[in-house]
């Protein structure tokens, strides 16, 4: 999956898969996630948010979405 670079204290990029409502984020810290059946909205309000890593745990970490560990 493709990723965007974002200018963030803890995510480094982002990506996003549509079709499946896959959401790939690369920490910092080394770690790349999936997660999935996130909604496209979602996306674009992580995606446009000042802050991305409020953001994510906001939106992403707070509704549960299911994800694995890619790396």
């Amino acid at each position: 999956m493709d990723r965007e670079q974002v200018e963030s204290d803890s995510i480094s990029s982002i990506g996003y898969e549509p079709g499946s409502e896959t959401l790939e984020i690369e920490f910092k810290h080394g770690g790349i996630y999936r997660y999935f059946g996130v909604p496209r909205g979602d996306h674009q309000k992580l995606m446009s948010a000042s802050s991305k890593g409020a953001a994510f745990h906001e939106i992403i970490r707070a509704r549960s979405y299911p994800f694995s560990k890619v790396k």
